[in-house]
């Protein structure tokens, strides 16, 4: 396990950390294939109601990928594909996360790490924070599964803005576009972004994943077959179901069991 990630669980929170603040939290090969190691991990478990991803050191959430080690990880046609793979991999492990997903936002966020954090089910930031994907001055391309989520977010017209132009987007920019929910003063985002974590992680746990499962699902054209439909019920059999109507009804807040 690459030490650039770590995780930490807190009750019902857990916490990614992209951690190479020397390096702007920027990920070689090995730190990839542990985003998507820590990632299933925390997937697998029932008692989460929020996973938070950020960067250490105040200065950058993620610069992506590791420019130093591309001599050596990205040179040959073999090394680029497992690259990519590695990449893709790290993507999706954070896409299919069933809990809800938080990007909190300090300093840059770009590249490999605006992927990341377009990943995630909801973005706030600070007000210095820059976003963007200059890899044109690399001459290197973002794959299709690298663009699919930043498709999701914003428009296509968008996107080819901040890859035709290299420019980075300031936070005002970024949140009008849709590209972050919340813009927070500086110095304040962290504390903020707990106490969002602690609100989602407050809610309905089978609730939220259903409603994650159900908006991925809508992005399908296909039509929705009846099970699909009846799917949407299923929450008024739960326990919880029953113990949010109780405690609206006694005005106290809910205990949700995810049952």
């Amino acid at each position: 396990m690459s030490e650039r990630v770590r995780t930490q669980v807190e009750g019902r929170i857990a916490e990614v950390r992209l951690d190479a603040p020397g390096k702007h939290n920027s990920l070689d090969g090995d730190g990839w294939h542990a985003l998507a190691g820590a990632m299933d991990e925390l997937s697998a478990r029932a008692d989460l109601g929020c996973v938070v991803v950020r960067g250490s050191g105040g200065r950058a959430f993620s610069t992506g990928s590791d420019i130093s080690a591309f001599a050596s990880q990205r040179d040959t046609p073999e090394d680029v594909r497992a690259y990519s793979d590695a990449i893709a991999g790290a993507l999706r492990a954070v896409l299919d996360c069933p809990h809800p997903t938080l990007a909190v936002i300090e300093g840059l966020c770009v590249g490999g790490g605006l992927e990341i954090a377009a990943c995630c089910d909801v973005r706030i930031c600070e007000a210095s924070s820059r976003f963007g994907a200059p890899i044109n001055r690399l001459g290197l391309t973002m794959s299709h599964s690298e663009l699919q989520p930043l498709l999701a977010l914003l428009s296509p017209g968008t996107v080819l803005d901040i890859l035709l132009t290299g420019d980075l987007m300031a936070a005002d920019h970024a949140r009008r576009v849709g590209l972050v929910s919340r813009v927070v003063p500086d110095g304040e985002v962290m504390a903020a972004g707990i106490d969002l974590a602690n609100r989602i992680a407050g809610g309905a746990p089978l609730v939220n994943r259903w409603h994650k499962e159900f908006i991925r699902r809508l992005s399908d054209p296909t039509p929705l077959s009846d099970t699909e439909r009846d799917e949407a019920l299923e929450a008024f059999r739960t326990a919880d179901y029953r113990e949010g109507r109780t405690a609206f009804l006694e005005k106290r807040d809910p205990d949700f069991r995810g049952e």
